[in-house]
């Protein structure tokens, strides 16, 4: 019953989300909530020529920053992670312990000391201000060095060493395959929350020709006050902004059945 409500209660204002994109402006504030209406096409049409096509810069923008982000902080993440796991050197537990108070900060009190130092770098403003933050992820690290803990036996890398393979092979060959299931944990955490990320990029961009989704969504509801509109170009932007994430959970879920599935077989 918890499930259910808990279920509910995420869903439901998606299923309004979508419901809304249907509306025409004029069906949006004059019908029930949870009618669909009859301007989906209409909208779609607006939403992706509105402003010369910002709509789409913008989701490719968002693209930018979530794959790109996402893919670096993986394997940033899978690198320091094995680093963690499988190394003995002067300074891991200390490194492991700051880790661990990172996970405690929240990404909000970093923002503006990361503008500083990125505007002293003179990144602030273009879209490296945006990726290099996100590339650094405490969670991701901490998620890849319990995977690794589980998932890589030490015999398998010391039979390696033994027969003649450098670190960097062992890492690639053998590390990376292994870490597969726990990598694309990391990937889909990464993405999602850098394509919902909001804060930093309002914070470091002032172009529109850099925005991503969120920002730009959100610049036109800011306008919607003064042409209502608006409000059902945002909401349907809203709407098709969250289909890529559906489609890349779909996508992505084979790769944790297959891990179930060997773990049970090899059980």
């Amino acid at each position: 019953m918890l499930l259910l409500i808990g279920a509910i209660y995420c869903l439901v204002p998606v299923a309004w989300v979508f419901i809304a994109a249907s509306k025409a402006p004029g069906e949006l504030f004059n019908s029930f909530s949870f009618a669909p209406g009859s301007g989906l096409l209409g909208n779609l049409g607006d939403l992706f020529t509105h402003n010369g096509g910002a709509y789409g810069m913008w989701a490719l923008n968002s693209l930018l920053y979530a794959g790109v982000g996402g893919l670096l902080s993986t394997l940033v993440s899978a690198a320091a992670g094995y680093a963690l796991a499988k190394f003995d050197y002067p300074g891991r537990k200390f490194f492991f312990g700051a880790l661990l108070a990172g996970l405690l900060i929240p990404g909000i009190t970093l923002a503006v000391p990361q503008y500083l130092l990125l505007s002293d770098l003179q990144l602030a403003g273009t879209r490296w201000s945006v990726l290099l933050p996100s590339i650094i992820s405490p969670f991701g690290i901490y998620l890849c060095k319990v995977f690794a803990d589980g998932a890589i036996a030490n015999e398998a890398l010391e039979a390696a060493r033994i027969d003649g393979a450098n670190e960097w092979r062992i890492f690639s060959n053998i590390v990376l395959p292994l870490m597969v299931p726990g990598m694309v944990t990391v990937f889909l955490l990464q993405f999602v929350g850098i394509w919902n990320n909001f804060l930093l990029p309002y914070i470091m961009l002032a172009d529109q020709s850099t925005f991503p989704l969120t920002v730009g969504l959100s610049s036109l509801l800011t306008q919607g006050s003064g042409s209502p509109a608006l409000y059902s170009l945002a909401i349907t932007g809203a709407a098709v902004a969250i289909i890529p994430l559906i489609a890349l959970v779909l996508f992505l879920q084979r790769f944790w059945r297959l891990d179930l599935i060997s773990g049970g077989v090899k059980g």
